[in-house]
């Protein structure tokens, strides 16, 4: 029998590949200074959602709070975290100061929960 045995991934390598393995959701939360028409046109030109997506996605951040617009790894979340942040004002309302939130938390049996 012949083959190829792989060494043993030492603590450093573990981890780096647990760390790039994990995912990680990036969440859109809720506030009133922000309009439906924000979110939708926001969510289309970072997250490239169709309007009915971005529409659930609207709907679901003003019914509960919170939605979760992308699951990926985490270095990806952070910058689409920073995207939402970047993103700017609600021209259509005059309380809006910035950008709508955003968070990052660990996916749901991502290991990292």
């Amino acid at each position: 029998m012949t083959g190829t045995i792989a060494a043993p991934e030492t603590g450093t390598e573990a981890a780096t590949h647990e760390e790039h393995a994990s995912l990680w959701n990036v969440v859109l939360l809720d506030d009133d200074e922000h309009s439906y028409e924000y979110v939708i046109e926001m969510l289309c030109a970072l997250f490239l959602c169709s309007q009915t997506q971005a529409f659930r996605h609207a709907v679901e951040v003003d019914t509960t709070g919170r939605t979760i617009v992308m699951t990926c790894e985490k270095e990806q979340a952070e910058f689409a975290r920073d995207q939402i942040h970047a993103y700017g004002a609600d021209p259509r309302m005059v309380i809006s100061k910035g950008s709508m939130s955003a968070i990052i938390e660990p996916a749901a049996g991502s290991g990292d929960d």
